[in-house]
């Protein structure tokens, strides 16, 4: 426990520098996730030459947030992600020796880069313990990721109630309960253990019939991980929407967000209007009208 801890210390520092630079994006991300596009279409053409609408990289969305809050208007909801990043690192394996969790692989992971047969255990151990790792850190943090999805949704109303760290704390628990700061966790958690065991699968199997070397096997998990990230997206989506529904922010309630009454109705809307996968593509970005729009 004391290495796993003493690593995760370690690659604080260059992960809070990584979020402080990226957060502009990350609060682009977030704010077309919710579904708000405030600059419109324009005509143009897909890489294939056909005719399309398209919606405003990131980058223009960045410049338009900018213009609207000024610089650090474009680091909203930071303070909170940092204290998530900063609770998961010192938190998580807090958490898994409290709940009575003592498994050997935990703290000897099982070592699946190597030029041997791979083996079904090995890879079913390093699952196992990447799934309790993943559901501590997401349990620890996802409150702060709330508080962060809120702050930068507030935006879109712009509600002053949560300009502020603390004034989103207790915009939340005013309407939510503590409960409120778990909204969306559920399918966080599905698609997080969803990713872990297809890329274990994946790895498993890709590493015993097609990557034969210790080289190349390096690059498998890295790569499987960002293809099965990539089919499991729709979960984050579906998270973010449901951070923000009945809270007080206009981000969450009508028209802007229907008011789904569970998470499942929230996943089945997205996918009838194929919005299920707003925010996977940053750069080239295709206007798809909503079903109600078209009736």
């Amino acid at each position: 426990m004391d290495e796993i801890e003493k690593e995760k210390i370690a690659a604080l520092p260059s992960q809070l520098l990584v979020t402080t630079i990226c957060h502009p994006m990350e609060y682009a991300k977030i704010l077309i996730q919710l579904g708000y596009e405030p600059l419109p279409p324009r005509r143009s053409t897909t890489l294939f030459g056909r005719p399309a609408m398209i919606l405003p990289n990131v980058f223009q969305y960045i410049k338009f947030i900018k213009k609207s809050d000024g610089f650090f208007g474009c680091y909203r909801g930071l303070s909170a992600r940092v204290l998530g990043l900063v609770a998961s690192s010192q938190l998580s394996v807090k958490v898994i020796h409290a709940c009575g969790i003592d498994l050997p692989e935990i703290d000897d992971p099982p070592n699946i880069v190597t030029d041997e047969e791979p083996k079904i255990e090995d890879y079913y151990k390093l699952g196992r313990r990447d799934i309790i790792m993943h559901t501590a850190s997401v349990i620890v943090s996802y409150p702060f990721h709330v508080i962060s999805v809120r702050m930068m949704a507030s935006f879109i109303g712009k509600e002053e109630d949560y300009s502020s760290l603390v004034g989103a704390i207790v915009s939340i628990y005013r309407d939510d309960g503590l409960l409120g700061f778990f909204h969306g966790v559920i399918p966080k958690l599905l698609g997080d253990w969803t990713c872990v065991a297809l890329t274990g699968v994946l790895a498993y199997y890709v590493n015993k019939y097609i990557v034969k070397t210790k080289d190349l096997r390096y690059y498998t998990v890295p790569l499987l991980t960002f293809v099965t990230s990539t089919l499991t997206y729709p979960t984050m989506v579906v998270s973010t929407c449901m951070a923000v529904v009945g809270s007080s922010l206009k981000a969450g309630n009508p028209p802007m967000m229907p008011n789904y009454p569970s998470w499942q109705h929230c996943w089945k809307d997205l996918i009838r209007n194929k919005q299920h996968k707003r925010g996977s593509s940053l750069i080239f970005r295709y206007y798809i009208a909503p079903i109600a729009a078209m009736q």
